[in-house]
């Protein structure tokens, strides 16, 4: 790989991922809209939202880390994207893997929580202290489902699983039982409903966001848009035969992001206790059975 591919890489990915993910926002919004038999936000909706935020004098800031906590917040998803096998732009994911990708989806969260820390504010502690109990949570059945991907195709590089699967079958063919686990772990790990539990704004008032204003509410819009790309992308790599080219990737990406989204909007939110019972319960017992039958 030249050094001017590896630049464009860099710089491309992310964009194209954020490009995407302001999409999947706004079709979130949608689909919130529709089931509450309203309209919804225009087209560039997201877009006016970011500008607005980043438009806004920043009142309230806690010092430097809290600084290089949104920074490790938004940096953790951009490091993923470049992992992400992207049809035309493989040459960093071919080198890293899925395991690397596990490691860097963990660090927002403790970005999160190292930047709020520097809070006073209690409902950002309660915010953010939810918000790793639900990350061991989602943690157990994710690292379960990643396990069982790349045992079933002896491989960790996404790239690998993509080309086994279109040589063979789709993973959610060959491995139903834990592609079903995969949407649990992946509704946990995008924090929407039932598993809204640190932002809970009737009890904590958006906890951890309690704080945040201006460029870091900003910063935790683009990391939002990141992190439905990064979940879209990776379930339909790992189990959906990702994509030749963006026609292929794309609505497989859209289609995960929206169905759990759509669940999410006919549920109430769990209480914390419910949902490390659930996660830790149905997920991992059908990533155990699945497991039984590859190993």
């Amino acid at each position: 790989m030249n050094a001017l591919h590896l630049m464009a890489e860099l710089i491309f990915m992310p964009l194209i991922a954020f490009i995407v993910g302001m999409m999947m926002v706004l079709m979130m919004r949608k689909i919130s809209a529709r089931l509450q038999r309203r309209i919804g936000p225009p087209f560039f909706q997201p877009l006016y939202d970011i500008v607005k935020l980043y438009g806004k004098d920043t009142q309230i800031s806690h010092g430097l880390i809290h600084d290089i906590g949104i920074i490790m917040a938004v940096g953790g998803y951009i490091g993923a994207e470049i992992l992400l096998p992207v049809p035309g732009m493989e040459g960093i994911a071919a080198k890293g893997g899925v395991i690397t990708l596990s490691y860097f989806l963990m660090i927002p969260s403790l970005g999160m929580a190292l930047g709020v820390g520097q809070c006073a504010n209690p409902n950002g502690s309660i915010g953010i202290s939810r918000a790793l109990t639900a990350m061991l949570a989602y943690d157990i059945p994710f690292i379960l489902v990643v396990f069982g991907a790349a045992w079933h195709y002896q491989s960790t590089s996404l790239i690998g699983m993509i080309e086994y699967q279109q040589v063979h079958q789709w993973g959610i063919v060959e491995m139903p039982l834990l592609a079903i686990a995969g949407l649990f772990a992946l509704q946990g790990m995008l924090g929407k409903q039932p598993f809204e539990i640190y932002i809970a704004p009737a009890e904590i008032a958006t906890g951890p966001m309690v704080e945040m204003s201006g460029k870091y509410m900003g910063g935790l819009f683009v990391m939002q848009t990141f992190q439905l790309y990064t979940a879209g992308v990776l379930y339909a790599s790992l189990f959906l035969g990702g994509g030749t080219s963006f026609l292929t990737l794309l609505p497989k990406a859209f289609l995960v992001v929206a169905l759990p989204m759509s669940i999410a909007f006919m549920f109430p939110r769990y209480k914390t206790e419910d949902v490390i019972r659930i996660l830790w319960k149905w997920p991992v017992m059908l990533g155990l059975i699945s497991l039984a039958f590859i190993l």
